[in-house]
């Protein structure tokens, strides 16, 4: 008997836990209803989708988009315009604005914000800090809460954690993966004298293979100690990636476009201080440790870290320029970049930018192109070869480390919950992104 859908996407190569081939996909109430051969149903809207690779709907696990505080690089409408129009249907957004976000209340304004402004589905870190510690369990448990967030090092104020007796305290209270920027601080207090003996070309010298590596190995101690289980963000070293290949019972693991894609020091003679981020872009050595562990399965998931600055900030000369570049429009277009040029499996890709951040983050209802979960699909033309433009970024920087770059492989359309955000470079309709749901909250609806 023949059934009637809300949305119905004909011809397109399914890429999900089944493998890639041909199907139709189609959407009911803001769900995926079916998946297969659906010649005899019907629905308001068809797409025909024939040439076109259909991917669950990409997260993006580590984002700061700046606001409230610092709305003059981003904030959540221009950030998640970007997200869509790379083809990401869901981002977690990070705690170092102004105001922390550290409180209930503070979770609460963002979540306000986001209301009929972003475009993509959303949720926001918690913040972790000494006077917070005690109350960790029940703040990431609230609505929205995708976590919790220690900054190790590279942070400023009550947001810093760099001693272990209050990581120690952090890790003792909730029941989450805690989701880590390890860089030792002290080493990073030890070494600043580094920083100030040439360019941006000290970065990875100041902020060395060393400090991160040490971080890493005080955050596994403690996991272990309190067990707790971890998600060390954006890795750098071969080393690192050796350390947690023999810790995945306890620890996940990210890595981020730009490190796998760029490497010193070519990266900082060409981009200058707009190279610089934290932990630093190393040499191509631990660029190819990076790549081996994505190849043996070690990374679970990719995140951009999308962290933008003016273009007059990153001016200022090393080191008084700040450190981040965005990220969350290229994300998918360097990874399709590497499936291109035979770095990565198109499967794989599927697994760092959706299944993985299922899996780890415990996610309700997204993460999988599957009967019953929420119909986010990102579609993708492989084939088609492009050059990064100025005039194609949302960001409100306006500029990225990749702009001039030939890629290969550009999102066509991002879908979530059924409704058609961005169509061939388009943004369509209205913002109407709502907090991403998850396991641990799920009392709260």
């Amino acid at each position: 008997m023949a059934k009637t859908y809300d949305l119905i996407i004909k011809g397109a190569t399914c890429v999900s836990h089944a493998g890639a081939g041909i199907a139709d996909v189609a959407v009911k109430d803001g769900r995926t209803a079916a998946i297969g051969e659906l010649y005899a149903d019907s629905a308001r809207e068809t797409i025909d989708a024939t040439g076109l690779h259909l991917l669950p709907g990409v997260i993006d696990s580590q984002v700061h988009f700046r606001e409230p505080g610092n709305n003059h690089k981003e904030d959540l409408a221009t950030g998640s315009e970007a997200a869509v129009m790379g083809g990401v249907t869901a981002v977690f957004e990070m705690p170092n604005t102004d105001p922390l976000t550290t409180t209930p209340e503070a979770l609460q304004d963002k979540l306000d914000r986001a209301k009929d402004r972003m475009w993509c589905d959303h949720a926001f870190y918690m913040g972790a800090t000494g006077d917070n510690a005690e109350q960790l369990a029940e703040l990431e448990r609230l609505p929205g809460c995708c976590g919790v967030k220690v900054f190790m090092g590279a942070s400023t104020g009550n947001l810093l954690v760099p001693d272990d007796e209050t990581l120690e305290r952090v890790l003792a209270h909730g029941r989450r993966r805690v989701a880590i920027h390890a860089e030792d601080n002290m080493r990073l207090d030890e070494r600043k004298k580094f920083a100030e003996k040439g360019g941006p070309e000290q970065h990875p010298v100041w902020r060395d293979e060393e400090t991160a590596i040490r971080a890493t190995k005080r955050a596994l101690k403690l996991a272990r100690k309190t067990g707790r289980r971890v998600h060390i963000l954006h890795v750098t070293t071969a080393e690192e990636m050796e350390l947690l290949a023999g810790n995945k019972d306890i620890a996940s693991v990210e890595a981020t476009p730009q490190h796998l894609t760029l490497a010193a020091p070519d990266c900082y003679e060409r981009l200058g201080t707009f190279a610089q981020m934290n932990p630093p872009i190393r040499d191509a050595r631990h660029r190819d440790g990076l790549w081996r562990a994505v190849k043996n399965g070690v990374v679970d998931v990719i995140g951009s870290d999308h962290a933008p600055h003016t273009r007059e900030e990153k001016g200022n000369s090393y080191p008084l320029s700040p450190s981040g570049m965005p990220g969350v429009q290229t994300l998918l277009p360097l990874l399709l970049n590497h499936v291109a040029q035979g770095q990565l499996t198109l499967e794989r890709l599927v697994d760092l930018t959706s299944h993985g951040a299922n899996r780890i983050f415990n996610l309700r209802d997204k993460g999988r192109l599957a009967v019953g979960y929420h119909a986010d699909y990102t579609l993708v033309d492989l084939k088609q070869r492009w050059v990064v433009e100025e005039k194609w970024l949302r960001s409100k920087c306006r500029w990225s480390p990749y702009t001039g770059m030939t890629l290969t492989g550009k999102p066509e359309g991002t879908v979530i919950r059924g409704n058609r955000v961005m169509w061939n470079g388009e943004l369509i309709g209205k913002a109407q992104g709502e907090p991403v749901r998850f396991q641990e909250n799920i009392a709260a609806g």
